[in-house]
């Protein structure tokens, strides 16, 4: 790689300034190291992908996350609390409700835009003094060698860094770069998103229903207006999103029922195909994987950004340790020893549960809908079984990062 003699010198390069890229970046912030931040979009475009009009469900443990970093004062006013969870079956008899107060908690999760984490994001990362931000700007390519590994970044200098993260999402050229290969599976499923109004502003309801399509979910958001992820197969996707917006309102109407009350109007609405990306290891040498470069989720739980969060806490958390031992070799192989050890059983056990839903509510087989319904309706008569969904939204893990738990790395 040419270039290498000028090169910036930095602890820690993470590729991908989404919103699990620029949260590690800020996380990073009180530990006094260098960081570089490339991500190939311009913060203020309103091109970002990761800051667009899609709505993410927060779960408790990213509250706590956003709150330990100092950025939950300014999300929370546009975060719209689900307090309760409707789900159901489309057709068929089978449904069950989870009321929050009944576990103690103001709610299982906030239901916020991303642009407006973006915009939080942003603000933070612009206070950062150890910082280098590289926006826009994308990285060409990537040598690892025994100390260090390079990254050609065009344009700019080269970098040369201890550690370097993958936040470049599932299609991750760090990943590849690597050597870490990835199983991906298709669910021959696409994604429409919009936001509509309905007649009677959201009251706190999450509504999932499940259809032999895919899942539907309705969320509700702060201004009263609802969010909508609609699952489809790719030909009905296509002919929903050619629908004008009234007969829109229709079909999305048909296929929800009246719970939400009647729909009114929608903003814009994008397609998402939607697949399982899960790397084979999560780390090589002086290289760590994180958010959808690690794993790209299905939507039907919410907990692809949760997860991803939790990856980029538990690094951190990981490096203030290393660092609190006076060693300062970010990429060292205890660091991804130990990173890869703390984050096994929470990302297993989320991409199983997420990806057992979606094959559970798709399965058409003969009978099977009816054992699933019995099922839906002992859960929803099982105060255990509610509790343990509950607690879904701080994750799988045994060792919870100290983000996640009120603690702040710089402390």
């Amino acid at each position: 790689m040419t270039g290498t003699t000028t090169a910036a010198e930095v602890d820690v390069a993470i590729v991908g300034g989404g919103l699990v890229g620029a949260s590690l970046a800020v996380a990073l912030g009180p530990l006094g190291l260098r960081v570089a931040l490339v991500e190939g979009v311009a913060p203020e475009a309103a091109s970002q992908p990761s800051f667009d009009d899609r709505t993410t469900a927060l779960g408790n443990g990213t509250r706590r996350v956003f709150e330990s970093l100092g950025l939950w004062a300014t999300l929370a006013p546009q975060a719209a609390p689900i307090r309760r969870i409707h789900v159901s079956d489309a057709g068929r008899f089978g449904f069950a409700r989870l009321e929050a107060a009944e576990h103690g908690i103001e709610a299982f999760g906030y239901v916020i835009t991303n642009r407006v984490i973006g915009a939080a994001l942003r603000e933070r990362l612009a206070t950062l003094p150890q910082l280098e931000l590289r926006m826009p700007a994308r990285v060409a390519a990537v040598e690892t060698s025994g100390d260090a590994s390079m990254l050609a970044v065009e344009p700019g200098r080269a970098l040369r860094a201890r550690l370097v993260v993958a936040a470049d999402g599932a299609h991750s050229l760090v990943r590849s770069a690597s050597g870490l290969g990835a199983r991906v599976e298709d669910y021959g499923q696409v994604a429409l998103v919009a936001h509509v109004r309905a007649a009677q502003p959201g009251d706190g309801t999450a509504y999932e229903r499940f259809t032999p399509d895919g899942p539907i979910a309705v969320l509700p958001l702060h201004d009263g207006a609802l969010g909508v992820v609609w699952t489809l197969a790719p030909a009905e996707a296509d002919r929903v999103m050619a629908l004008d917006d009234r007969s829109y309102l229709a079909a999305l109407q048909q296929a929800v029922s009246w719970r939400a009350g009647r729909f009114l109007q929608v903003g814009r609405r994008n397609a998402y195909p939607l697949r399982l990306t899960r790397a084979l290891e999560t780390v090589a040498p002086r290289t760590v994987l994180v958010g959808n470069a690690a794993q790209g989720l299905h939507p039907v739980a919410g907990q692809g950004f949760n997860l991803g969060l939790r990856d980029a806490a538990t690094l951190a958390d990981v490096l203030a340790e290393h660092l609190g031992r006076g060693a300062r070799d970010c990429g060292a192989p205890e660091v991804l020893q130990e990173f890869a050890a703390r984050r096994r059983s929470d990302r297993d056990g989320v991409t199983r549960f997420t990806d057992g839903l979606v094959k559970l509510f798709g399965d058409g087989r003969p009978g099977f809908g009816v054992a699933r319904d019995l099922g839906l309706l002992l859960f929803d008569l099982s105060p255990t079984a509610k509790a343990a969904l509950s607690r879904i939204s701080w994750g799988f893990a045994g060792r919870a990062p100290r983000l996640a738990r009120g603690i702040g790395l710089g402390s």
